[in-house]
């Protein structure tokens, strides 16, 4: 990843030498955060908000939806400075819960954070979707990195958003556990770990109890978010998920999605749940 440094560098020089010399917005947008200059990363441009997958907190006005990812982009900051993370999983007890539109969202607000770069990836190689939050049909990804020795500079993309970089999943393949647990996923996730000390990470994950894959790649990321969505996601769910993952990784908290609009029978999922995202 060191293109990402030289780029920065030479735009330095460029300006005299001076960080501070970073472009300034005058807006208050999300999206007018001061730019890194990526000269070895394709930038993409976001379609509009109808062309979209799911609802991305750039394209939306001030207001609760944006407030949330305020907060819990604070939260994790400051659980992630006590702590001294920086790689954060995102995940779900069952599928179709929302942990890939957290994981995206939750990326673009640290993103805007101006004293971290972030870089989310698509770990989740049995059903790869986040490129689709971008507006892309198909892209190259972490798979083609893995079994197809496609150099990791062509496969990133920036959406032109603030300071976000995407390694998009690529192709959906059925082994992805076996993909994840490899002596090339684990060298590559050291690598993304410490190359940039004020980098976060944020890798969205399989469901938990989808598919293993979340217990092989635990030794690989400081914390998990678990993402739940209420009307759809069971106390039960969430208390087995809980008891999957055990001890193999702290819980950093979760994430309701949808919070009010259906009451739960029996223990809601947001007594299981330490942050709550409405």
């Amino acid at each position: 990843m060191e293109y990402l440094h030289q780029a920065q560098e030479r735009f330095k020089r460029q300006k005299g030498g001076s960080g501070q010399d970073l472009p300034h917005s005058s807006g208050n947008s999300l999206s007018q955060t001061p730019p890194i200059v990526y000269s070895s990363t394709r930038t993409i441009s976001l379609p509009d908000q109808a062309a979209r997958v799911y609802p991305l907190i750039t394209a939306s006005e001030e207001g609760e939806f944006v407030d949330a990812y305020k907060i819990l982009r604070a939260q994790v900051i400051r659980q992630f400075k006590e702590k001294g993370w920086n790689v954060l999983g995102v995940s779900s007890p069952t599928t179709h819960e929302g942990k890939t539109l957290t994981a995206v969202n939750l990326s673009l607000a640290l993103a805007m954070d101006l004293a971290h770069t972030v870089l989310l990836v698509d770990t989740d190689l049995g059903r790869p979707t986040v490129h689709r939050a971008f507006g892309l049909a198909q892209a190259q990804g972490l798979t083609e990195y893995l079994f197809d020795a496609a150099p990791l500079a062509q496969l990133l993309f920036h959406p032109g958003v603030g300071r976000l970089v995407v390694l998009p999943g690529g192709r959906a393949i059925k082994n992805s556990a076996e993909a994840l647990a490899s002596p090339k996923m684990a060298a590559l996730a050291q690598e993304l770990k410490h190359r940039y000390p004020s980098r976060f990470i944020v890798f969205d994950l399989p469901p938990v109890l989808s598919r293993p894959d979340v217990l092989g790649f635990s030794p690989y990321v400081d914390a998990l978010m678990l993402v739940a969505e209420e009307g759809r996601t069971s106390s039960a769910d969430v208390e087995q998920a809980l008891a999957v993952i055990g001890d193999s990784v702290p819980i950093l908290g979760g994430v309701l999605n949808k919070a009010g609009r259906k009451q739960l029978t029996k223990r809601r999922v947001t007594d299981l749940l330490r942050i709550h995202v409405s």
